[in-house]
C-alpha cells in the first residue's frame, strides 16, 4: 500500500496521466502562439508548465512499467526518435530563429538517463552514460540543454519521495529555462515564468494523485503526430494573420 504522502501511479491506463499529457500539449501550443505574429507575451507563462508535464509523464510511464518487460519501451524511445526527426523540418520552418534542435531529442536522451537509474542493468546503464555525454557535449543544441535531460530522472525520483520532494525537479526545471536572464530583465511575465517553472512538477504530481476519476481521450501512438502538426497548423495560422 502507497504511503499517504507518495504520489503513485497505478498500473492500469490513467486517466490522470492521460489528461497530464493533454494539459502539457495545451501548454505547448499556448507557448508556440507566441510566434504566430500577435502580442500574445503573456502565453509564456503557462507555456513553462509543458516540459515538465512531458518529463513527469515520462516519469510516470517509466514507473508504472518498472517490472514489464522492456519492449515496451525500447518502442516507447522509437517513436521519441522517429519523431524527433521528422518533427524537425516543421520546427525549423515556425520557428525561423531556432538556435536548438526540437523538444524530442532532450526527451529521448532524458528517458535513456531516467531508465538506466530505474533499472540499473550493464545495457541500460551504459545508454544512460552515452546519452548523459552526448548531452554535455552538446548542450547548447538541445532545448533545456543538458540539465533538461536530466530533468526526467529528477522527476523519477520524486515518485519515491514525499510530495514537497517536487522542488528538486522544480528547482532543476528553473535551471534549465535560463533562469539568469529571466530574473535579470525583472519583467512580470519572466518572474511569473520563473514560478510556473518551479511549482510545474508540484502541481503535476498533484494531479496524478488526485485526478484518476477522469477519463479523457487516451494518448496512443497517433499522439506523436501531433508535435510536428501543430507546428505545420500554426505556421498556416501565421500566414493566414498575415
Amino acid at each position: 500500500m502507497h504511503s499517504a504522502h507518495t504520489l503513485p501511479v497505478g498500473p492500469i491506463r490513467d486517466g490522470a496521466l492521460d489528461l497530464l499529457k493533454w494539459l502539457a500539449l495545451f501548454s505547448m501550443v499556448l507557448d508556440h502562439l507566441r510566434y504566430v505574429g500577435l502580442s500574445l507575451d503573456g502565453l509564456y507563462v503557462p507555456g513553462r508548465l509543458a516540459f515538465p508535464w512531458f518529463c513527469l509523464a515520462i516519469a510516470a510511464n517509466l514507473h508504472r512499467v518498472r517490472n514489464a518487460p522492456v519492449t515496451g519501451q525500447w518502442r516507447y524511445l522509437g517513436w521519441l526518435l522517429l519523431f524527433s526527426v521528422i518533427s524537425e523540418v516543421p520546427y525549423r520552418l515556425f520557428i525561423e530563429d531556432a538556435d536548438t534542435l526540437n523538444v524530442l531529442p532532450t526527451l529521448a536522451l532524458g528517458l535513456l538517463v531516467a531508465r538506466g537509474w530505474q533499472q540499473k542493468t550493464f545495457i541500460d546503464r551504459g545508454l544512460a552514460l552515452i546519452a548523459v555525454t552526448i548531452a554535455a557535449v552538446f548542450s547548447a543544441h538541445l532545448m533545456f540543454g543538458l540539465l533538461g535531460v536530466l530533468l526526467p530522472l529528477a522527476m523519477l525520483l520524486v515518485f519515491r519521495r514525499p510530495w514537497y520532494f517536487s522542488v528538486l525537479p522544480g528547482l532543476v526545471c528553473v535551471a534549465a529555462n535560463q533562469w539568469q536572464i529571466l530574473l535579470n530583465s525583472g519583467t512580470p511575465v519572466a518572474l511569473l515564468g520563473l514560478v510556473a517553472c518551479l511549482i510545474a512538477p508540484w502541481a503535476g504530481l498533484v494531479l496524478l494523485r488526485h485526478a484518476h476519476s477522469t477519463s479523457p481521450p487516451a494518448m496512443r501512438r497517433w499522439a506523436y503526430a501531433l508535435y510536428p502538426t501543430h507546428f505545420l497548423l500554426l505556421l498556416l495560422l501565421r500566414h493566414i494573420i498575415a
